[in-house]
């Protein structure tokens, strides 16, 4: 503890005190002067140093160098780098830009652009597979707070009523997940979130000339495993009275693992798993990228070798206007409705060949109305697509229920803002709605938001999977306003492709990025 070698060696008081505080670490202000000293208990006393001394080092102490003044004040700690800088003289000790540079993360295997619940459920499932094997994950994510991302915004609607096998399936596994999620996404020190997932199905309406595509979908629906049942209008009537069946055809209503959930509680949930198994998130601004020219080889005889340009680092814009670079070998595209234009940046849509084609991603506001009708349906009330494309659903126990359309192409609102059209509802929802529910007519309209979709132009289904030409490039973007429900599974597929190279559990190659660049969509029918 002591190093006895400094007895009979003359200190000056400072000198002796910093000696005693680096040996003995307690601080000498608490004992001076002989003063009764406790600790932050109340009324605990301190133990007094003396006893920490061994006695006969005691004597050779007198009371002026056990007890000095501290004349001069004793030094932070400064982490040895820091301090060999300050050395040096490259930087000053309190720059805080010097100490953001000692910390900030240059250097990943994978870094995700997009921290909402598409990147959250990406990073989640890389750490998941590749927790023990060092796998460096970072989430860019601008807007922590998440005030206006896409993920909180949201309804939360979980369905398996899709035309598309793939989506089907997704869902389904996305249903799966909810059940779990407690248990899943929990920790050691980490309690799992309560998703608050009500159990309701979904119930879509179709006129005569939409009958055949309802039935369509629900032999493909059964046959994967959804739990869907047809209703003709008579049947529907008996199931739900309070809904006029005027212009109603066919319906389908979803008997099991349908209903909303909390989309905020999902992605806190996505969001502390991932820390807590090890990912970093970064709050910046993703502003560019950069490439290094890599060579390919051709085989024997078949042509020369050539160089292509493989994206090697990401410059990210601090909040303190700082650019910064992050060295990555994987980078996964999950920045939502901004995914399009981010995509850019990597030279995707900006050049010839297999740069030639943009993401098809754009954000497109969506509003969300609620409203307060006493006469309405009540408890028994699922979320209903009516034939116009209007949809309701109730939002708890009192008597409020939420509403909302998706516009017509020459009607798409302007996206600079989050600002609420009213008039939207007075002229296009309210009226759909109070013809399909009599008890709608009666309403008080008691607030509204509005949320983006990151939306598909191509054929309103994500793009999942790596770009032909930058193949370190992975998107998991464009769900058209089912991501929600769809970010257990693709945040799975993500990391199969990463970690094995191939789907494994769904198949997704048909929304890969190839059929934006050979013109081969593939489209949904029931997009809400």
């Amino acid at each position: 503890m002591f190093n006895r070698a400094i007895t009979g060696v003359q200190l000056k008081p400072w000198v002796q005190s910093k000696y005693l505080v680096q040996n003995l670490s307690f601080p000498v202000r608490s004992f001076c002067n002989g003063e009764k000293k406790f600790s932050s208990k109340k009324d605990e006393p301190v133990e007094s140093p003396s006893s920490l001394i061994p006695k006969d080092f005691q004597a050779e102490l007198n009371e002026e160098t056990r007890c000095p003044p501290l004349a001069q004040p004793i030094e932070p700690f400064l982490h040895p780098i820091k301090r060999s800088l300050d050395v040096l003289g490259i930087t000053g000790r309190n720059d805080p830009k010097t100490h953001n540079n000692l910390y900030f993360p240059r250097h990943c295997d994978i870094v995700i652009i997009g921290g909402g619940i598409m990147g959250c459920s990406i990073a989640y499932w890389l750490k998941q597979r590749g927790h023990d094997n060092g796998l460096r994950v970072i989430v860019v994510e601008r807007d922590p707070s998440y005030t206006r991302a896409s993920t909180v915004l949201s309804v939360g609607g979980l369905r398996q009523q899709f035309s598309l096998p793939e989506n089907i399936q997704m869902s389904l596994f996305g249903a799966e997940f909810l059940r779990n999620a407690k248990k899943m996404l929990s920790g050691e020190n980490l309690e799992g979130p309560d998703v608050q997932f009500h159990p309701h199905g979904y119930l879509f309406l179709a006129t005569e000339k939409g009958a055949d595509q309802l039935i369509e979908n629900h032999k493909l629906q059964i046959s994967l495993g959804a739990k869907i049942k047809l209703f003709s209008a008579n049947k529907l009537k008996q199931k739900f009275p309070w809904i006029n069946t005027s212009g109603v055809e066919l319906a389908s209503f979803g008997q099991e693992n349908e209903g909303w959930f909390d989309p905020w509680a999902l992605l806190n949930g996505f969001r502390n798993k991932a820390i807590e198994l090890g990912v970093t998130f970064v709050k910046a601004d993703t502003v560019g990228f950069e490439t290094e020219d890599m060579m390919a080889h051709s085989k024997p005889g078949v042509g020369e070798s050539c160089t292509y340009n493989k994206l090697r680092r990401v410059h990210v814009r601090l909040a303190d206007g700082d650019v910064r670079t992050i060295d990555f070998a994987i980078c996964v595209m999950a920045a939502g409705a901004q995914s399009g234009e981010v995509s850019k940046l990597t030279g995707v849509g900006m050049g010839t060949g297999l740069l030639r084609k943009a993401l098809p991603v754009e954000p497109r506001k969506r509003y969300v109305y609620c409203f307060h009708a006493p006469d309405g349906p009540g408890l028994d009330c699922p979320l209903t697509v009516d034939t116009t494309g209007s949809y309701f659903r109730r939002e708890g126990l009192g008597g409020h229920y939420i509403a909302g359309k998706s516009p017509s192409a020459n009607e798409e609102p302007g996206i600079a803002n989050l600002d609420v059209d009213y008039t939207f509802f007075d002229q296009q929802v309210w009226p759909d709605v109070a013809h399909r529910v009599p008890g709608f007519e009666n309403i008080k309209l008691k607030s509204a938001w509005s949320g983006y979709y990151d939306y598909n132009t191509f054929d309103q289904n994500g793009v999942i999977g790596n770009h032909p030409y930058h193949t370190n490039l992975f998107f998991a973007t464009g769900f058209s306003g089912h991501g929600i429900q769809q970010a257990p599974a693709v945040g799975r597929a993500i990391m199969e492709l990463i970690v094995d190279g191939r789907f494994v559990d769904i198949d997704l190659k048909r929304f890969g990025f190839d059929r934006i660049i050979t013109n081969r969509p593939v489209f949904e029918q029931n997009i809400v």
